[in-house]
């Protein structure tokens, strides 16, 4: 079994039963997307997130950015199917980022329900829960984790 293989099948035991394919860690999507250019983030943070907090350092090819939910007012997204149609395939590999891993699941979830095959949540997302003080990015995800992100 593969690297990546073996990777995709410890995230798939992670949650039973499963809604989608699976959940990963930061490094481990981060690994996945060094070792495996056909595998794609979908981030599904706001616009506004991605421009003021910053974004994963991948390359274009391996990135889509499809809201989950819009900014500002935090409504769902009426396009979030047809945009991600339009950013991946139903038979990618799909890693879903957010920014603590909440809108991430729900991302997989209902891709995974209208028939995109290999669906998978960041665990803790890209800045994971908050602190004592109310700051992100020292708990949890993949700026804490210290994996390639660019500022905003």
């Amino acid at each position: 079994m593969s690297f990546v293989a073996d990777i995709l099948s410890a995230a798939r035991a992670r949650i039973q039963p499963a809604a989608y394919a699976g959940a990963v860690t930061p490094q481990e999507a981060h690994a996945l997307l060094e070792a495996d250019a056909a595998i794609k983030l979908i981030d599904v943070r706001t616009n506004a997130e991605r421009d003021w907090v910053g974004r994963v350092a991948i390359p274009d090819a391996q990135h889509g950015a499809v809201q989950w939910s819009t900014y500002p007012g935090g409504a769902a997204n009426p396009d979030f199917l047809a945009q991600l149609a339009a950013a991946a395939g139903k038979n990618e590999v799909l890693l879903f980022l957010c920014r603590s891993g909440v809108r991430s699941r729900h991302a997989a979830k209902l891709a995974t329900e209208n028939g995109y095959l290999h669906c998978f949540d960041i665990l803790e997302g890209f800045e994971g829960d908050k602190d004592e003080h109310g700051h992100r990015k020292h708990v949890a995800g993949w700026c804490k984790a210290g994996l390639p992100w660019l500022g905003a």
